[in-house]
């Protein structure tokens, strides 16, 4: 069971999202994430990174894998969709 109201996700994004632009050129707010990742390839270490966004599983519901978002200027691609059951969902994406 969710502790929080959409309206306490709403105020969340509200402070801390950022605008992601769909295809169709629909917005919705969400937090970026794009951790460093180290990545072992063939014994050897190689720097990556792990964009992510936390949205609203209301405003992401008609996401599919590959679809693409833009976020200040960059284009991402879907890989990954993840909703936690409490109304929010984590999105895996790629450059």
């Amino acid at each position: 069971m969710s502790v929080e109201t959409n309206a306490d996700r709403t105020a969340m994004l509200a402070d801390y999202g950022t605008t992601v632009t769909k295809t169709d050129a629909s917005t919705f707010t969400a937090i970026f994430d794009n951790d460093f990742l180290a990545v072992d390839v063939d014994e050897s270490e190689v720097e990556s990174s792990e964009p992510t966004l936390l949205a609203r599983t209301a405003d992401v519901s008609s996401l599919a894998h590959g679809d693409t978002l833009t976020i200040s200027a960059v284009i991402y691609t879907v890989r990954g969709i993840q909703p936690d059951g409490t109304g929010m969902t984590q999105i895996m994406l790629s450059v």
